[in-house]
Order: structure tokens, then sequence, then C-alpha cells
């Protein structure tokens, strides 16, 4: 068996296959772990990201929520301040009739004033035509002396 030259070859093989495993085992292990924990630390670095990913995104989504109910409010508050402006407008707009009307009525009581006075007026101008009409009519010329002179009398003691 030792003459043999396959045992030969087969040992050197065997020999050659135990110094490679021996000496290249070593830094192929080596190799393999460096790689393994670099795929380990990509992994946590991946990991942290996500999670980092996952709270900026839930932060977002409560930014916007708070975004929603702030614009809510702000949709909410316009509203009211438009139904308060509608009211005002309103108190205004009746204000502004009642003074208009208040106006109007004034207006027609002065007129109606106005109007009775000159009817009045117009009565007294055509009692007075009138009377001056009768007394011209029944009155002579010394009867009216005597009248005019009185009447200036009564009207100086009038005055004085």
């Amino acid at each position: 068996m030792l003459g043999s030259e396959y045992t030969w070859i087969t040992l050197a093989l065997f020999i050659f296959f135990a110094l490679v495993f021996w000496k290249g085992l070593r830094p192929v292990l080596r190799s393999l772990d460096n790689r393994a924990e670099r795929i380990r630390k990509e992994l946590d670095e991946a990991q942290t990201l996500r999670e980092d990913a996952q709270k900026m995104l839930a932060e977002y989504k409560r930014k916007q929520r708070d975004a929603i109910k702030e614009a809510e409010a702000i949709v909410e508050h316009a509203k009211l301040e438009a139904e308060r402006l509608r009211e005002s407008a309103e108190a205004d707009l009746e204000a502004s009739l009642k003074r208009r009307e208040d106006l109007a009525l004034a207006k027609i009581e002065q007129a109606e004033q106005n109007a009775l006075s000159e009817v009045r007026d117009q009565a007294v101008d055509v009692a007075i035509a009138a009377a001056a009409k009768l007394i011209a009519e029944q009155v002579d010329d010394k009867k009216a002396e005597e009248l005019t002179s009185s009447a200036i009398r009564d009207v100086a003691q009038r005055l004085n």
C-alpha cells in the first residue's frame, strides 16, 4: 500500500487539504465573521432607521391631526364671527330703518303742521276779507274814521 503511487497521491492530497484547511480556514472564517458582523451592523442600522422613520411618521401624523383640529377651530371661529357680523348688520339695518321711519314720520308731521297752518292762514285771510267787505258795505266814512282813530289809540296804548 505504501508502494502504490495512488496511496502517496491520496496521502499528499489529504495533507494538502489539511494544510489548506488549517492555514486557510482561519482567514476564511475571519472573513465570514467580518462579513457577518458587517451585515449585523447594517441590519441594526436599518432597524434604527426604521424606528426613526416610524417615529417621524407618528410625529407627522400627530402634526397633521393638530393642523386639522386647528383648521376646524379656525373655520368654527370664522363661522361664529360671520354670524356675529350678520347679527350686527341686521341690528344696524333695523336701527337705520327705524331712524328713516322716524325721520319720515317727523317730516309727515311737519307737513301736516304746515298744511294746517296754511289752512288757518287762508281761513283767517278769507275771514278778514269777508269782514272787511261786510264792514266796507255797512260802515260809512265817518264811522270808518272813528274806528281808525280808536284802533290807533289802542295800538299806541298796547305798544307803550
